[in-house]
């Protein structure tokens, strides 16, 4: 198979290359423009059957000059600019991924694309309505400038579906954490913070809950949904349904790392940090072999690879 990854240098993007490419009757090729995402979360250099391309999605022209004629069976449309603080701070630069979107979903309706897979968001959620939050039928209440692309990146594709029988599957990822995982996201802040004995730093309370799934379980449910045909047209929750608060996380974290860090609360955001989230993952563990990784499993293959890193 002849599969594009955009975004393939981020931490689930690079994480499901790695695999991907793990298949020699798979040929991967790489887009991204290193704005957020880094060359060492690309495959190793042992693997012969994928290329890496910087470039910006966003760009027509530049997309087009560099893909047009690659044919590729699969597309996974994982590009976009992410961490609450930058989308924040750059309302302007999250909206122009809605160019990429459109790019990618014209490319896939000229090239007889087999199906495209979007990585939209937990944040089309917004605020929560119900818990826990189902696909098909929670009410999206997305405000920000990232949740709103992320809910109208669906609506292109479900148009595209409609008009040009162009196939697709949305991801809805709920805070996917990993080794490969930078320090703008909270676990992976938390573990660095801890061993390095520095105070962790949380906003508000520490009261607002999330769920965090391990980035093995994320391409598990992925590939499964590639292989098996399943979930075509469909959206699809890729999550942990175990909820803990932030205070609780910070604890559980430098519990595990025997660290002697204390936590220090900052004033909260002004926007963005949503008061709760947990998904309805019951259409997600239809396709998998095994539970889930619990969180304090996965906190501590993170802490374990970050350590032989070094941090």
């Amino acid at each position: 198979m002849k599969i594009l990854v955009t975004g393939g240098a981020g931490n689930i993007g690079g994480s499901l290359c790695r695999e991907l490419v793990k298949d020699n009757t798979n040929f991967v090729d790489i887009v991204d423009n290193l704005s957020t995402g880094s060359r060492d979360k690309l495959p190793a250099s042992e693997f012969d059957n994928w290329k890496f391309y910087e470039i910006d999605i966003n760009d027509e022209y530049e997309f087009n000059k560099s893909l047009e004629t690659k044919n590729y069976d699969y597309i996974f449309h994982y590009a976009a600019v992410v961490g609450v603080n930058r989308t924040l701070e750059n309302p302007k630069l999250v909206l122009n991924d809605i160019e990429g979107i459109k790019n990618v979903l014209n490319y896939g309706k000229s090239n007889n694309v087999k199906r495209i897979f979007f990585s939209s968001s937990s944040e089309v959620y917004g605020e929560p309505v119900e818990i826990p939050q189902k696909e098909n039928t929670t009410p999206l209440n997305s405000k920000l400038p990232y949740a709103v692309v992320k809910n109208l990146g669906e609506s292109y594709f479900r148009a595209y579906n409609q008009e040009d029988n162009l196939k697709y599957t949305i991801f809805r990822f709920f805070n996917t954490y990993g080794p490969l995982q930078s320090e703008d996201f909270v676990i992976t802040k938390f573990i660095k913070q801890a061993l390095s004995n520095q105070d962790l730093t949380i906003y508000g309370d520490g009261s607002q809950t999330r769920t965090f799934c391990f980035i093995d379980d994320n391409i598990k449910a992925t590939i499964k949904c590639l292989k098996d045909n399943q979930f075509i047209n469909d959206v699809l929750n890729i999550g942990s349904d175990q909820e803990i608060s932030i205070l609780e996380l910070a604890e559980l974290i430098i519990r595990i790392t025997e660290s002697n860090s204390n936590i220090i609360f900052l004033p909260a955001l002004p926007e963005g940090d949503m008061t709760r989230r947990k998904p309805d993952i019951s259409k997600m563990k239809s396709i998998m072999e095994e539970e889930p990784i619990s969180l304090e499993e996965g906190i501590l293959k993170s802490v374990e690879k970050l350590n032989s890193k070094g941090t």
